[in-house]
């Protein structure tokens, strides 16, 4: 019997800085400086020491790490990254920060594998994810992706990012 083989999920390294910016910049949604803000957030991440698997509970001297990130892989290729933190001032709330798969990609299971191990290494630390997309035409596939994946738009600004550049939030809860 053959079937499809998901994507081999890693721990994302420094060396891997190149190729993810590729990936993020490929998509053809972000503006320069959320690229400049995606790369920082990727250094952050990467550069954090903590076991492979990590849910949060980890310490860097006092301070929790404050992004986790993950990468897919499909036949040694990095197609994909998602990033991830706790939400400041909050009690078990945790932001999906970026998701990007590379194009050539996309409809592979990539961001669903990326999400579902998020919510693996988040189950029992975190109450709730939320996280804050575009109202953008072109960023409709995204919104139905998170949809499609249990998150619910809990609210709209309109003109957040940008005139007519809405900014969604959504939510879900591991609470279940």
């Amino acid at each position: 019997m053959t079937g499809r083989v998901g994507p081999r999920l890693r721990d994302l390294t420094s060396a891997d800085a190149v190729r993810i910016l590729e990936i993020t910049r490929l998509t053809g949604v972000f503006r320069e400086e959320e690229l400049v803000i995606a790369d920082e957030v990727f250094h952050d991440a990467a550069g954090a020491p903590g076991p492979s698997g990590g849910t949060g509970t980890e310490r860097t001297g006092t301070e929790a790490r404050p992004y986790y990130a993950l990468g897919a892989e499909v036949n040694g290729e990095l197609v994909g990254w998602i990033c991830w933190g706790r939400t400041p001032c909050t009690e078990g709330t945790w932001d999906l920060y970026w998701l990007a798969v590379d194009p050539g990609a996309h409809r592979g299971g990539i961001g669903t594998a990326l999400v579902e191990e998020m919510e693996r290494r988040l189950k029992g630390r975190a109450r709730l994810i939320t996280i804050d997309t575009s109202g953008r035409p072109d960023y409709t596939p995204t919104r139905e992706f998170y949809a499609a994946r249990g998150y619910v738009a809990v609210a709209r600004v309109p003109d957040f990012y940008a005139p007519s550049d809405d900014q969604v939030i959504f939510a879900k809860s591991l609470d279940q």
